[in-house]
């Protein structure tokens, strides 16, 4: 994923600010480490690298060189004398990290250790580890993107919500200030299929496109494949489109994704799944420069979300003029409320999900397509 390239970012930054760093690596030896400095251009001279596997050895070396900054490489390579078990295993994890973080403690040295998740995305290892720490950082990303995430899962001094986006490529590794361009097409024209939605990553409103693709099967069970979204929320959206907007898809292949990687796990982007879906049924596009936002429930309503406010005006700054978003609870008309503007864009409040697929003219229930309306 690049967490030794984003690590050593971070020390050589703190290096030219002249705090004493400290760059311990046990999965790489030296040369490999000083290859990636050089091509990253992460070489400074308040920078030490050491290549060791045992505890009494890293120690010295930060009694040595009296770092402000101690990055560890990973902790599971890292193994103590004199203790049962081999280095990874949960005594030798225990011991290698209360160790570093007595010296942390003792010496005031900010200490970064790295761990491995397994399969499911938990710490690998003791759960005694998190524990022990202040805060407990998940880099994440996909193989298939140069997109990377970095989410705070524990944290003693702040907030867990925030996330830092970053891009990995041959030059090292950047932080993105605006990752949306990331995770939405650039159509030359109206394209059926596609939908854009509004998630929340921490505090951050991300825009991300979802593409649906529905076809009719020569199978005698439909495949449903879904990449970069809750398959139970898609087969959810799939069974009130066609229970309560007239919709008939048990009959047809459906393919839903998202572009650029992102990953949609937030209930809030039902509306936009459910409106993809529907456009690539009827084959007409929804209109240029709408974003939807909204959960879906059983019963074909929308539900609010939290941070509506956010989500709308990050919309509105990249430039989109139309917004679907749920009514407000008190509302039980079937029609939509009159349009609002909000920062130059028009909100429109609908109560359910074929309240919302009328107002953008892709009304499943007739199977008659009108045209699109000028917004």
């Amino acid at each position: 994923v690049g967490k030794s390239t984003l690590l050593l970012e971070v020390a050589a930054q703190t290096a030219r600010y002249r705090h004493r760093t400290l760059y311990v690596t046990g999965e790489e030896s030296a040369s490999q480490v000083r290859l990636r400095a050089d091509r990253t251009n992460a070489v400074e001279p308040e920078l030490f690298l050491a290549a060791e596997t045992d505890l009494g050895a890293l120690l010295t070396h930060v009694e040595e060189t009296r770092p402000t900054l101690l990055v560890v490489d990973s902790v599971q390579t890292i193994g103590a004398s004199g203790v049962d078990g081999v280095p990874g295993g949960v005594t030798q994890v225990k011991e290698v990290a209360a160790a570093l973080i007595r010296v942390a403690k003792t010496r005031n040295i900010t200490t970064i250790l790295v761990g491995h998740v397994t399969k499911d995305g938990s710490i690998a290892g003791p759960r005694v580890l998190e524990h022990l720490v202040d805060v407990v950082l998940h880099f994440e990303g996909d193989r298939n993107s140069r997109f990377r995430m970095v989410r705070a899962m524990k944290n003693r001094f702040g907030p867990v919500d925030e996330v830092g986006c970053f891009q990995l490529d041959a030059s090292g590794i950047e932080a993105v200030a605006d990752p949306t361009g990331l995770f939405v097409e650039q159509h030359h024209g109206r394209v059926p299929g596609t939908c854009v939605a509004v998630t929340m990553e921490g505090r951050r409103p991300l825009l991300a496109e979802v593409q649906a693709l529905v076809t009719p099967s020569a199978l005698d069970k439909p495949r449903r494949t879904v990449s970069g979204l809750d398959s139970s929320r898609t087969a959810l959206v799939l069974a009130v489109l066609e229970r309560h907007c007239g919709l008939r898809l048990h009959g047809s292949d459906v393919f839903a994704s998202t572009v650029g990687g992102a990953r949609l796990h937030e209930p809030a982007s039902d509306l936009a799944l459910a409106i993809a879906l529907v456009s690539s049924h009827l084959g007409e596009a929804a209109p240029t420069g709408t974003i939807a936002i909204g959960e879906i429930g059983l019963a074909g309503e929308l539900r609010r979300v939290r941070d509506l406010p956010q989500r709308l005006a990050e919309a509105a700054r990249l430039g989109f003029r139309v917004a679907v978003v749920p009514a407000e609870p008190g509302q039980r008309s079937s029609a939509a409320k009159p349009a609002r503007t909000v920062d130059g864009m028009r909100v429109l409040e609908v109560p359910g999900v074929l309240t919302a697929l009328d107002v953008l003219r892709l009304t499943a229930r007739s199977g008659r397509v009108p045209p699109a309306p000028e917004f």
